[in-house]
């Protein structure tokens, strides 16, 4: 099962949820972006779904990630 991934991204100055290559409405700060973003990897979840929230920094780099379901680390082996 594919994982479910929201992306909480600074886009054209503003902060967005990148979800299925879409990018959301503006928040007014990354914290209600990721409040958001957060929520709807839940649902997603609640629905048996596997589902990840990665966030972005201002520089770019993604700082943060959270995953919902199964998370494949540690890997098998």
């Amino acid at each position: 099962m594919a994982r479910d991934q929201f992306f909480v991204v600074l886009h054209e100055g503003r902060w967005k949820i990148k979800h299925n290559d879409q990018h959301s409405k503006p928040y007014h700060s990354q914290t209600a972006a990721l409040k958001d973003a957060i929520d709807q990897a839940h649902e997603v979840h609640k629905k048996g779904g596997l589902s990840q929230v990665l966030v972005q920094r201002e520089d770019l780099q993604f700082r943060e990630e959270r995953t919902f379901g199964k998370d494949p680390y540690p890997p098998a082996g």
